[in-house]
């Protein structure tokens, strides 16, 4: 019983998340998946945009020079790009209900 309560207590706290350049988007590929540390850790940094596309466009990348950073919660990764997720952390929770997306371990 115990080992259940550990897993939903550390699945509801932290779901699956990326960092991701927000002005990135390629219409085939997803946001442009970039280093941790370029994204803060602090909450108030979603924007809410959801899985609409960035300025970018397929085939060009970014528009400007600059990153725009930020997690980017229970997407579908494939090599350095993230896609069909969410900017929303609270929407990944409600996703899988506690925050999982089955990257962590299961029980058994």
């Amino acid at each position: 019983m115990g080992v259940l309560a550990a897993t939903l207590t550390s699945c509801g706290s932290d779901p699956d998340r990326r960092c991701v350049d927000r002005d990135s988007y390629d219409t085939f590929l997803g946001y442009k998946v970039v280093a941790d540390k370029n994204c803060t850790t602090s909450p108030g940094r979603s924007s809410g945009k959801g899985r609409t596309g960035g300025s970018g466009s397929h085939g060009t990348g970014k528009t400007s020079g600059r990153t725009d950073p930020a997690w980017y919660y229970d997407a579908d990764v494939e090599g350095r790009h993230a896609d069909n997720g969410t900017f929303s952390r609270s929407e990944a929770v409600d996703r899988d209900g506690f925050g999982c997306s089955g990257s962590g371990s299961g029980g058994g």
